[in-house]
This record gives structure tokens, C-alpha cells and sequence, in this order.
């Protein structure tokens, strides 16, 4: 039996400190999730308007970007587990700000924390696969830790929306925001034993050296920014859309979220699979697309299965992201990686920061703005990547190296 389990482990990519990662991808998200997709309702509740609501989306766009490079620096220089358990601690600081906030303007306090995890982290993830795995099973093991970050979407959307339901909106999110503290805590305890068994921290060389991003990261951030500027435009739109203009409910939002995370999970093995017989760069176009549509099928939803089509649409966004982020980890120097992630994502994330307050304005003109222009943004990012896909051999198509 045990024997079983360390050959499934292997094959799924799960060495002992991407256990480790795994599990704190999990829980965390799992407490995250029954609170963050109402976060928008949650802030007018607490007395914003629909622009503080974009503001509060660029914010996290912000940080989202200048945390990136920090983090990959921290991992690098205080080694993958001391890393991680800094960022779980300032996070657990900010779900109890959220759950205690009597005025929208203590929210963007607690995103300030609350993002250490989101964004500091995310590097180390990437450096954590790097280093663990060769570069023949990072992409399985990207797909496995993708299905636990949207496993706990499927599972905890719907129960913040019963919390929701059965408490009241402001009394639900603080609730969930106090058990996520909870699960932090817990996940702080995982990462400590973890450190007590005499492993060693592994740390990469941290020289004066800056990083670089090579010829592919480049090709693909010009394209992937437009692509998730269309994104930051409508995704805070998105929930106040269904349970407004569309006359939903927030049990009913929950559960296309959920269904549309179900989709993503199910898109993801067999995702790495097409990568390996189009090659990577059919299938990112094929994502980019997705997250086109997503928000104009929602726009366009005149009925129930149309907007449960448009979520399904939603969930597709992802099957292309293990190949994404393995071709990352592939093109990084295995020295810097942490760093050239982290540069990677400040310069996407960065760009994408006024979108949130774009769609803030747009939603004040027409709630469809936001809607209708996340979709044009994004056919513009898709397009532009395949220009400059033009003329590279399949090879080159497949790696994503140059010629």
C-alpha cells in the first residue's frame, strides 16, 4: 500500500516539498474561496461604490505585480519554507482584518496583507517545481497543483453562498474570513513540522544579478497582458452583473463559479496532453480566446443555459495553464528562477493594474461596458499572439524556444 502511494506520488510529481506546497495551495484556498468571489458585494455593503469596488480590483492588481519580484527574491535568499511561511502569516494577518473591517477603506489594509500570499508566494511555487522535478515532469506536476487551487473553488464558493444565505451577507464574510484564519494557522503548523525533520532549506545562490526574460517570455507577455487587462476589466464585474442586471442570486452565482471551476479542474490533464501533440503554442491561443469569450457570454446570457454555457466557456480559460507555466520554469536559469518568475509577473501584473478602475468607470456608464470591452481587449491579446507566432517552425511552436 505504502508502496503504491510513492509510485502514484511520483507519477503525479508530489516530492516532499511539493507536497508540502500542495497542501498549503490547498487550504488556503480552500478559505479563501468561501469569501472571494463576493468580496465586491461585500465592499458595497460596506459602503462603497462601484468605483471603489474597480479601485479595490486595481489595488490587488498592484500588489499583485510589485510583490512578485520581492517574493521570487525571498525565496531565493531565505530558502522555499521559510518563504512560504512568512507570506502564510501576513495573509492569515489580513483574513482577520477582513473579517473585523467596519468601513470599506480597512479592506484595502487587509489586501495589503492578504496578497503576501497571492502574489509574494506565487514565485516560490514555481521555484519549488523547478527545482524538485526535471523539466519532463514539471508540466504534470503544474497540473496537479493547478487542480488543488481550484479544487477548493468548487467546494468553497458554494459554501460561502449557503453562509451567505443563511447568515446575511456582511455576518457570512466575516464568518468565512474568521476560518480562514483558522485553516492559516494550520497551514503555519504544516509548514513548521515540515522544517523539523531535518530536510535542508534549499537556497539558490542570490548574486548582485538581475534577471532576464529570454526571446519566448517576452513573445508571450506582450501577449499575455493584453490578454489579462481584458480580464482585470470585467472580472470584479462579473458576480455584480449575474445578481444585478441578470436578477440571480448569490447562492446561484456560487454555484456557476463552482461549475465553472469544475470545468477548469477537469480541462487540466487532458490540457497537458494536447500540449504534447499540438504543441504549447496552439493551446495557449486556444486559452486566450476563452478568456475572451467568458465575459461576453456572460453579457449576452439571456437565459439560464446561456449563462451556464458561459461559465463552462469560463472554466475552458485554463487549459492551457500547466503548459504556460512549465514553458516559464524551461526558460528560466535555474539560478534566478525565482527571480525571473517573479519579473515575469511584475511586468504583467503591473500593466494590468488600471483595469479594475477602467471597468469601474465603464460600469458607471453601463453595466455591459465592462463586459463588452474585457471581451475586445482580450481577441486583441489573441491575435497579437499569433502575429508573432508567424513564421516559427513547429518546433519552435511546440518549445517555444527560437531559431
Amino acid at each position: 500500500m505504502a508502496q503504491g502511494r510513492a509510485v502514484l506520488a511520483r507519477a503525479l510529481g508530489l516530492e516532499r516539498n511539493v507536497a508540502v506546497l500542495g497542501a498549503s495551495l490547498f487550504l488556503l484556498g480552500l478559505g479563501e474561496e468561501l469569501w472571494q468571489a463576493y468580496l465586491p458585494k461585500y465592499l458595497l455593503s460596506l459602503g462603497a461604490s462601484g468605483l471603489v469596488v474597480g479601485l479595490f480590483a486595481s489595488c490587488k492588481d498592484l500588489l499583485d505585480g510589485l510583490y512578485q519580484y520581492p517574493g521570487g527574491w525571498a525565496g531565493d535568499r531565505l530558502g522555499r519554507r521559510g518563504a512560504l511561511a512568512l507570506f502564510t502569516a501576513l495573509a492569515t494577518a489580513g483574513y482577520l482584518v477582513y473579517a473585523l473591517a467596519q468601513h470599506w477603506a480597512w479592506m484595502f489594509l487587509g489586501l495589503l496583507l492578504v496578497m503576501a500570499w497571492k502574489a509574494g508566494a506565487f514565485p516560490t511555487t514555481f521555484t519549488v517545481i523547478g527545482e524538485a522535478l526535471p523539466p519532463g515532469r514539471r508540466a504534470i506536476a503544474f497540473s496537479v497543483q493547478s487542480v488543488l487551487v481550484r479544487l477548493p473553488r468548487v467546494i468553497g464558493a458554494p459554501l460561502g453562498g449557503l453562509l451567505i444565505a443563511g447568515l446575511g451577507l456582511v455576518a457570512g464574510v466575516r464568518v468565512a474570513c474568521l476560518v480562514t484564519v483558522g485553516i492559516g494557522l494550520v497551514v503555519l503548523a504544516i509548514q513548521r513540522w515540515s522544517d523539523r525533520d531535518g530536510a535542508p532549506v534549499s537556497r539558490a545562490p542570490c548574486d548582485a544579478g538581475h534577471a532576464t526574460l529570454p526571446p519566448a517570455l517576452r513573445r508571450l507577455l506582450i501577449a499575455d497582458c493584453l490578454v489579462r487587462i481584458g480580464e482585470g476589466i470585467g472580472a470584479a464585474f462579473i458576480v455584480l452583473y449575474v445578481t444585478g442586471p441578470l436578477g440571480r442570486s448569490v447562492l446561484t452565482f456560487g454555484a456557476l463559479y463552482a461549475l465553472q471551476q469544475s470545468v477548469a479542474i477537469a480541462s487540466y490533464l487532458p490540457g497537458g496532453k494536447l500540449a504534447g501533440r499540438m504543441g504549447s503554442g496552439p493551446l495557449v491561443a486556444l486559452t486566450f480566446v476563452f478568456f475572451a469569450l467568458f465575459p461576453l457570454g456572460v453579457r449576452f446570457a439571456d437565459s439560464s443555459l446561456a449563462l451556464i454555457g458561459a461559465f463552462v466557456v469560463g472554466g475552458l480559460r485554463e487549459i492551457g495553464e500547466p503548459a504556460r507555466k512549465s514553458l516559464i520554469v524551461d526558460s528560466a536559469d535555474a539560478e534566478r528562477r525565482g527571480r525571473t518568475v517573479g519579473l515575469y509577473y511584475t511586468i504583467r501584473n503591473l500593466v494590468v493594474v488600471p483595469a479594475g478602475v477602467l471597468g469601474g468607470v465603464l460600469w458607471q456608464i453601463s453595466p455591459r461596458l465592462p463586459l463588452e470591452v474585457a471581451f475586445a481587449v482580450g481577441m486583441l491579446g489573441m491575435l497579437v499572439f499569433l502575429f508573432t507566432q508567424r513564421g516559427r517552425s513547429r518546433h519552435e511552436w511546440v518549445t517555444g524556444e527560437s531559431a
